[in-house]
């Protein structure tokens, strides 16, 4: 393998925090543990350029998941090899929850499937904070307990984390400074796998876009595009912080179960992820669609006759199989084309951006790095820190000056992706101007890919405003367009559906008298009684008065801009 001056810097700056790529795609091919997981036994096991080291360290690696990574559906086994052996050593998610009634801790691990197994305190106190904040990763040797009077089977006789069990966002930030930022932007394209040296800037902003929901909290993401781009991948994999959900969730599972009167996954994870939108519906019934649009709005939700407030931002992923030529040259049909009905126009308004993953290439061995980056583990714990205790709003309302005709949405939409990626390339630091440009067009590019489509949807002009615009340092005024639609009139300008409407103020025609039907021939015919004659001598009228006329619907085209 040849190193590049980046790799010498990165194994500087990060020493014991670095890893290569190419290594991981070895054994994670063979195995089901997570790729945070391998990467941080790579890095133990295999820190060395000798090859003959680094064969050695693969063997390790993949000896030391053989015999201590239990799967979830071998718990029962796991169990008795305890029981018989008298401990065995385990790799295993393991929490520490402390129980007020029994007022005690009680460790619990996942795929072992016990939660209640003894800890020493010396095992949770000083440098594994996380361990009480959603569990760590770590090989512990469980010991079987033979007295015969407790009332725990299992207690951990040793515990060693193979994760970050503590986090230096401090430290963080000042290595970052030893980085341009160009090198910075390559630094975390290597860390999630990928070569950067092959890509533009604008794709790579793509793959940035992709992580902008895991540093800005209650960010409101889509990306459509086509199968094996990594969309789902991305937030399946590289972050202990973000869940992945395939099938449709209920208000229960997303928001609040009112049985267990507890918030629901909104409330664990930085981001809770939809996969395959194009496919059907993410969720079972429309009262979630209504809460989700209060929450992707404000944050919150109302349940269980409370306000819950929530950090987790949504990301939504799905496929396209139309060509998007011909949808942005279409007056039927729009970019959203795949997502079920449900999805209203005051969702899709909540979106803040709108990756473009058609062009994002598939992805191929020959796209793969096969050079040093960041543990990905170490990346997704700054990411963590990032969403939750920075907050660059401020600086970037004051230092971006946007065009007019924003509303309030459109406004934090394109300052909240400016936001994530400040946090991801400048964390504790400001840009350069031309930089900030750079983030703030891409960010305005992604949210007028959202008005276009809703333009292209509503019958009026409410979204008309398509042209969002920014001013550069130097006062220059600069539209934003989409490249695939900046030609395309059935989306810049498209048609607006034709009402059946009237001229105000013209009275309904009359109506016309509805024919007399002739008289059944199975009915003998009553004779008519004579008519008196009128007043004046003419003969009466034997028409029946006419029923008042019922109202008639009346539609109004409101242009936007109008007032009154």
């Amino acid at each position: 393998m040849k190193t590049d001056a980046l790799d010498s810097k990165l194994n500087e700056v990060f020493p014991g925090k670095v890893v290569r790529k190419d290594l991981l795609l070895q054994v994670k091919k063979g195995t089901n543990v997570p790729s945070f997981v391998l990467e941080f036994l790579l890095a133990r096991y295999c820190a060395s350029d000798d090859p003959r080291e680094i064969q050695e360290g693969l063997a390790a690696v993949l000896e030391t998941i053989q015999k201590n990574y239990v799967r979830p559906d071998e718990s029962n086994r796991a169990q008795m090899l305890v029981q018989q052996k008298g401990k065995h050593t385990f790799i295993d998610k393991i929490h520490v929850r402390y129980y007020e009634k029994e007022k005690r801790p009680w460790a619990r691990m996942e795929n072992f499937n016990s939660s209640r197994i003894a800890i020493n305190e010396r095992y949770y106190q000083g440098e594994n904070d996380r361990i009480f904040e959603g569990g760590i990763w770590a090989k512990c040797t469980v010991a079987h307990n033979d007295v015969e009077d407790d009332d725990y089977a299992f207690y951990i006789e040793e515990l060693k984390p193979i994760q970050l069990s503590k986090f230096d966002l401090q430290a963080f930030i000042d290595s970052r400074k030893k980085f341009t930022r160009d090198e910075w932007l390559d630094v975390i394209i290597r860390s999630f796998g990928l070569e950067p040296s092959w890509m533009s800037k604008r794709l790579k902003f793509h793959y940035l876009a992709r992580l902008c929901p895991l540093v800005e909290s209650n960010y409101n993401f889509i990306e459509l595009g086509p199968r094996g781009n990594g969309k789902s991948y991305t937030f399946s994999e590289f972050s202990p912080y973000a869940t992945l959900l395939g099938a449709p969730t209920s208000a229960a599972t997303l928001f609040w179960n009112a049985q267990r009167k507890q918030v629901g996954v909104i409330g664990y994870w930085d981001v809770v992820a939809f996969d395959e939108v194009g496919e059907g519906i993410v969720v079972r019934d429309k009262e979630t669609f209504q809460v989700m649009k209060q929450y992707m709005a404000n944050g919150n939700f109302n349940r269980g006759g409370s306000s819950v407030t929530a950090n987790a931002s949504l990301a939504f992923v799905g496929n396209i199989d139309d060509s998007v030529e011909a949808i942005v040259n279409s007056f039927d049909h729009d970019l959203f084309k795949p997502l079920h009905p449900i999805f209203d126009l005051a969702i899709i308004d909540r979106f803040h951006t709108f990756v473009p993953g058609w062009e994002i290439p598939k992805n191929k061995d020959e796209n793969l790095t096969r050079s040093y980056g960041l543990i990905i583990e170490y990346v997704a714990e700054a990411f963590h820190h990032l969403a939750r205790k920075t907050n660059r709003f401020a600086y970037v309302k004051s230092a971006c000056k946007l065009g007019k005709g924003y509303d309030q949405r459109d406004q934090t939409a394109v300052l909240k992706t400016v936001c994530a990626f400040l946090k991801m390339l400048h964390p504790g630091a400001e840009p350069l101007p031309q930089e900030l440009e750079e983030y703030l067009e891409y960010a305005v590019e992604g949210r007028r890919r959202v008005k276009e489509q809703l333009n292209k949807r509503k019958p009026d002009d409410e979204f008309a405003h398509i042209n969002l615009s920014f001013f550069r340092t130097s006062g220059e005024e600069v539209i934003a367009y989409c490249p695939e639609s900046k030609h395309a009139q059935a989306t810049q300008n498209p048609v607006r559906a034709p009402l059946d409407e009237k001229a105000v103020g013209t009275p309904p025609l009359p109506l016309a008298p509805e024919p007399v039907a002739p008289a059944s021939p199975c009915k003998p015919t009553v004779a008519q009684a004579p008519v008196a004659p009128t007043l004046d001598g003419s003969a009466p009228s034997t028409l029946s008065p006419q029923p008042p006329t019922a109202p008639k619907e009346r539609h109004y085209r409101i242009h936007y801009g109008a007032t009154g």
